[in-house]
């Protein structure tokens, strides 16, 4: 399929989605999703992309780079024709879940187009069954991609597009090798797209071998954080745990990460904050993936309003709309920090970030001043927790339903199924998400018992399925 030509419609600006010469069934489904106005990723990189160039673009997570390769990579998509177009690349489960979600949300102007995710975790033959039937976009993890073309249950031969997301820290993670063997086993023809926060010298080996005069876009991060208030908060260590639960009872954060350096750290942290009434999860290695995904859906839904979580278990997180970050130890280096911090203040929205210092740690404080180039002001714990107002706790409960898309179901029968006469009542009925497997509701605490009997007790779609409450 010939690459996308690109014009700009003349009388619009050009930092709106209108001025890409789209179908106007596309530029429709924009304005469903509240699409207006692109990020500076997107002004950049969609003009270069629709022409069908290689790219290199540069810019952190959260800065609207699915928006800015999935354009392109759906456009291309012919629906009609069953192989396997378009191939994305992910560190990590939870970001091929978020990049498969607004892949989906971008699609919907085309009728079935199709869009799987495979990662570890799930049973390779459910995954198997899934690609049987048809498979336009594939999402996932170096990894389990491997897996399937050793196995032979995918064909990447017909792969248009190739995308690789966060490409540094794929290959921090050590899937150089993993990613050169996918990428040969596509076609030589396909263009390739690289999103990166950083350009180190692998991915310049990488892209040399693989892209063909390649497009560098960099979207300057010097002001990447200006909305966020960030500060140093001094408390001694046992006074952490106090701490923690001062800033988030005075701020009151829609919802919060607390990141700790050990798994250790991450337990006796929930705990603490459990005893003293906060509505908390934990998010570390020990889990398993399934009870991740639900940790992770409940933070989203604001059934839980703080999650605590090693860097490691967080990699990959793209929550929307969070409000606080809080360091229980000052990072080990700055890119870490930089990391945790960017997590809130996204999509020029304000956000908080706190770091606890012990007055002994001036020199750790200093190097991560050094390092932003930024004095950062530090502030006593006493000084904050005079004001503390109430823990934080959550007036939502997320349900989890034993079917998903995968069964035909719909957000709409799931409200459907909780509204109908003598139900919940639909104001107090919260986000919706229906995966392949499973779906979730959030609904107010106060109407659980009955929407958890609305479920579970009467047919959706002409079956009973399972339901279970996520705490």
């Amino acid at each position: 399929m010939p690459a996308a030509s690109f014009t700009l419609g003349k009388p619009l600006s050009l930092s709106l989605f209108a001025s890409l010469n789209l179908p106007p069934e596309q530029l429709a489904n924009f304005e469903t999703l509240g699409y207006r106005e692109m990020t500076p990723i997107q002004v950049e990189a969609l003009p270069a992309a629709l022409n069908g160039q290689d790219l290199i673009a540069q810019a952190k997570t959260g800065s609207g780079k699915t928006v800015a390769f999935g354009i392109p990579l759906v456009h291309k998509i012919n629906a009609q024709d069953s192989r396997s177009q378009a191939l994305v690349l992910c560190p990590t489960r939870e970001l091929s879940i978020q990049v498969t979600n607004e892949i989906r949300k971008l699609a919907r102007y085309q009728s079935n187009v199709k869009v799987v995710t495979l990662y570890g975790g799930q049973l390779l033959a459910l995954q198997k069954s899934a690609l049987k039937n048809d498979a336009h976009i594939i999402v996932g993890t170096p990894g389990r991609i491997k897996d399937h073309l050793a196995k032979q249950t995918i064909s990447l031969e017909s792969i248009q597009t190739l995308v690789l997301d966060e490409a540094d820290r794929m290959l921090e993670m050590g899937f150089l090798n993993d990613i050169t063997d996918i990428i040969k086993a596509t076609p030589g023809t396909r263009q390739t797209l690289f999103f990166s926060a950083t350009f180190p010298e692998n991915i310049q080996i990488l892209s040399s071998r693989f892209q063909k005069n390649p497009t560098h876009i960099q979207i300057e991060s010097e002001s990447a954080h200006s909305e966020i208030e960030q500060k140093f908060v001094l408390c001694d260590k046992d006074q952490k745990p106090k701490a923690v639960a001062a800033l988030l009872a005075h701020f009151q954060p829609d919802s919060a990460i607390v990141f700790c350096n050990t798994k250790a750290a991450t337990h006796d942290v929930y705990e603490d904050l459990i005893q003293m009434g906060y509505s908390a999860a934990v998010l570390n290695g020990d889990l398993e993936q399934r009870d991740r995904e639900h940790v992770l859906m409940r933070f989203r839904h604001q059934s839980c309003r703080v999650l605590v979580a090693t860097d490691v278990a967080a990699r990959g997180l793209d929550i929307e709309d969070l409000s606080m970050v809080i360091n229980f130890e000052i990072p080990h280096d700055s890119e870490t920090y930089v990391h945790r911090i960017g997590r809130t203040g996204r999509a020029g929205k304000n956000g908080q970030a706190f770091t606890l210092a012990a007055t002994t740690e001036q020199f750790k404080i200093q190097a991560i001043r050094d390092a932003l180039n930024s004095q950062i002001p530090q502030q006593k714990i006493e000084n904050i927790a005079k004001q503390a107002s109430g823990a934080l706790v959550s007036k939502q409960v997320t349900l989890c339903i034993a079917a998903g898309r995968k069964d035909s179901l719909r957000a709409g029968d799931i409200l459907g199924a909780l509204t109908r006469e003598g139900g919940v009542e639909g104001k107090s009925v919260g986000k919706i998400d229906v995966m392949d497997y499973e779906a979730f509701v959030t609904v107010e605490r106060k109407w659980l018992k009955k929407a958890f009997s609305q479920l579970s007790e009467n047919k959706i779609k002409g079956k009973k399925f399972k339901v279970r409450i996520l705490e």
